[in-house]
């Protein structure tokens, strides 16, 4: 989801910017005889940065979404994840079998596997696009309302220029930033009075999926090996890609 996601990110952070030049502009300037002249505190501009992911995988709202998402494909995971080990153990078959075969079963056996495969690697790339598309419809739903409280945030703080964080330089613009100019968790804390969702219940001591975090990227590549959902935003892992 990253490339999209990134692409909702600048149309958010551009209406953000837009919004707040607006707002400064609605602002009639006091009458003078002398021309107006910019005004540059000695600090010069106040930057901040906000996590754009992180602050959609910590919402309360981002974590229910992205939570509901992830029960609605574990089905397909799990059948994914059969379909997947079938294939292995004819794998092992032909490995410690197929000398030992006549060449008919051989060839009837080698077919199945590359069938099989096929299927598989089709029916895990459809759930992948799926599920990924899915995964940005929420993060725009959710960025597009995210985006006043943002706008607000920057405008009663005096901001005058932020920046995503989202991506790790060179990918972002960040290539370090102090915690004192990180904005992500007050947007989120605002976010979550203004949506009214509650925060997600805390797992029982013997549940072994870990909650998201606000740092953990929004989505992932499928895993043939993988027998355990990792943690990601709301445990939104995908269905595994074929060996």
């Amino acid at each position: 989801m990253n490339r999209t996601f990134a692409s909702i990110v600048l149309l958010v952070l551009s209406a953000v910017a837009v919004l707040a030049q607006a707002s400064s502009a609605a602002t009639p300037a006091p009458a003078s005889s002398t021309p107006a002249t910019p005004t540059i505190n000695q600090s010069g501009v106040k930057v901040g940065v906000i996590d754009m992911q992180g602050a959609i995988a910590g919402s309360n709202e981002g974590q229910r979404d992205f939570e509901t998402l992830a029960k609605k494909f574990e089905p397909r995971r799990v059948e994914l994840q059969k379909q997947n080990t079938d294939i292995e153990d004819l794998k092992k078959q032909l490995n410690t079998q197929g000398d030992k075969m006549n060449a008919e079963a051989h060839e009837v056996l080698v077919k199945s596997i590359e069938s099989k495969t096929k299927n598989l690697q089709r029916s895990a790339e459809d759930a992948q696009n799926e599920f990924q598309q899915q995964q940005n419809e929420i993060a725009q739903r959710i960025l597009q309302k995210m985006a006043p409280v943002i706008t607000k945030y920057v405008s009663d703080n005096g901001y005058g220029l932020l920046l995503d964080a989202s991506a790790p330089w060179p990918q972002g613009p960040v290539v370090v930033a102090t915690q004192s100019v990180d904005i992500t968790k007050a947007v989120v804390d605002a976010y979550n009075v203004q949506s009214g969702v509650p925060a997600p219940a805390k797992p029982a001591a013997s549940t072994t999926t870990p909650r998201p975090t606000p740092t953990t990227p929004v989505t992932t590549k499928p895993s043939a090996t993988a027998t355990t959902t990792p943690a990601k935003p709301a445990a939104t892992t995908p269905p595994p890609k074929p060996q």
